[in-house]
């Protein structure tokens, strides 16, 4: 219950000349992967923001290995790695059609107050189901 995967195909919008997913395409793929993690596990980000608490990026690290193409099916495996205080931890990963590793990605992000703009602890309803899969 950790991890979750889903699939996406690359537009061709989302590349250059010769069909590459250009670097900075990757990121929201790795949104999409966070936000169905968090709906798999029933908690809409919609109503997570509608109720004031938001979920910003503080800090990513990406490391590419190989090139996404134009029209690949791409899976993306998200892993949910830890939370403390006010943060919370996840473990990315995108895989091709072959099943080869292309891109990895570490992202730590902030729950926050959309009323003051501060961190703020995550709502019990997060915490409750945070309890059952760590």
């Amino acid at each position: 219950m950790k991890d979750h995967q889903i699939e996406v195909r690359v537009r061709y919008s989302e590349t250059d000349q010769m069909g590459v997913v250009y670097h900075g395409n990757y990121i929201p793929y790795f949104e999409i992967g966070r936000v169905e993690w968090l709906r798999d596990k029933g908690i809409s980000y919609k109503s997570m923001e509608e109720s004031g608490i938001a979920l910003p990026i503080v800090s990513m690290n990406v490391n590419y290995k190989k090139s996404a193409r134009y029209d690949e099916l791409l899976t993306v495996h998200t892993v949910f790695k830890s939370q403390s205080s006010v943060k919370i931890e996840f473990d990315c990963a995108i895989y091709n059609d072959s099943d080869e590793l292309l891109t990895t990605a570490q992202f730590i992000l902030v729950f926050v107050s959309l009323k003051t703009g501060r961190p703020t602890a995550p709502p019990d309803y997060i915490l409750e189901l945070l309890k059952t899969i760590e």
